[in-house]
């Protein structure tokens, strides 16, 4: 039923970003795609990126070569600007195009047979000239729309449907995009929307050649047993070396208060012997991290306040530290004191 138009009717409960869109908005046309493609999840990915970085689809545009993931940009950011160039030249449009107008939001989108193939060196070059844009490879190993041979990307060994094993070495785009400069490279999995999501806005944020490698799934060709690049061998095999987030950047928040009211108070209080250090990581137990305000000297504590209410707030808790770990009692321990600083200016 992907004939149908995508109904443009809206919810009113919809939530809208600052920039006054729902992620309805951001979508495109319905999908052509094989159901459960991975391609798909990728397009499900931009749009929830979009949405949350507050892009204005108008300032966005998508360029793309040829192949099932060329295709992927008629399904998000329906608004924006499109050009679908020939095999493999996407990356010179795209120079091109960044080099007439630097205010649009510029995203490539690929495949493996469109970049690591035929525009392997257009590749190349795009990422060596730094021209500022998110490159998405859709990597699924084999040509999809030529009935799933194996591209360029495909490992060694891998096998296909038809059960003939891959002899060639494969491209790793990864290794080449740093190989020629690029100043942000990552891959993920069209599975993990987790990681993939922040990845995106992480690279659409970046200033200078981004560039994602993309595990997606080909259902039709490549989602069998003997590819390396199928559902069930990516999610085993899959090691996320870390959790990614993203926090975008804002305006410094300031304020203005009289001097009459201008106050400062720092404070920290004895460890409790719950608390106390021992070895396992930073700060104490394993895998926890505590912070405070100590002062270790030495020569011994500072010397006590003589007058004020500050001799009365080191009385009542300049104590040293409990000595854990039986230490004898003539071993100098620091000591966490607390401090207690007021000003007022009449």
């Amino acid at each position: 039923m992907t004939y149908i138009t995508k109904p443009k009717l809206h919810h009113p409960s919809l939530v809208k970003n600052k920039a006054g869109y729902t992620r309805r908005d951001y979508e495109g046309a319905v999908s052509t795609l094989c159901a459960g493609c991975g391609h798909d999840s990728i397009s499900a990915a931009i749009i929830q990126a979009c949405y949350e970085l507050d892009i204005l689809p108008h300032q966005v545009a998508k360029l793309s070569g040829i192949g099932c993931s060329s295709k992927a940009p008629t399904y998000f950011v329906g608004a924006s600007h499109g050009f679908n160039t020939v095999h493999g030249r996407m990356p010179s449009v795209m120079t091109g195009a960044n080099l007439a107008n630097r205010d649009l939001i510029y995203m490539g989108v690929s495949g493996d047979g469109d970049s690591a193939s035929i525009g392997l060196g257009q590749f190349a070059h795009i990422m060596r000239r730094g021209v500022n844009m998110t490159y998405i490879v859709m990597n699924n190993g084999v040509y999809g729309l030529t009935k799933g041979q194996f591209s360029a990307t495909a490992d060694k060994g891998s096998i296909s449907k038809k059960g003939v094993a891959n002899s060639d070495e494969s491209i790793d785009l990864v290794s080449l995009a740093i190989l020629m400069g690029a100043t942000f490279v990552g891959r993920s999995f069209s599975g993990d929307k987790h990681q993939l999501v922040p990845l995106i806005k992480a690279a659409m944020s970046h200033k200078g050649a981004a560039f994602l490698d993309v595990i997606s799934p080909c259902v039709a060709f490549n989602n069998h047993a003997g590819s390396t690049k199928s559902y069930d061998y990516v999610r085993e095999h899959n090691e996320a070396l870390n959790r990614i987030d993203f926090i975008e950047g804002r305006e410094e928040i300031t304020t203005q208060a009289a001097p009459a009211q201008a106050r400062r108070r720092v404070r920290s209080r004895r460890q409790d012997r719950r608390h106390e250090a021992r070895s396992g990581g930073p700060g104490g137990r394993r895998g926890r991290y505590r912070s405070s305000l100590r002062r270790s000297d030495p020569e011994g504590p500072a010397p006590p306040p003589q007058h004020g209410r500050g001799a009365a707030q080191h009385a009542q808790h300049a104590r040293p530290l409990p000595r854990p770990g039986g230490a004898r009692q003539d071993q100098r321990q620091p000591a966490l004191t607390s401090l207690c600083w007021e000003r007022a200016q009449q």
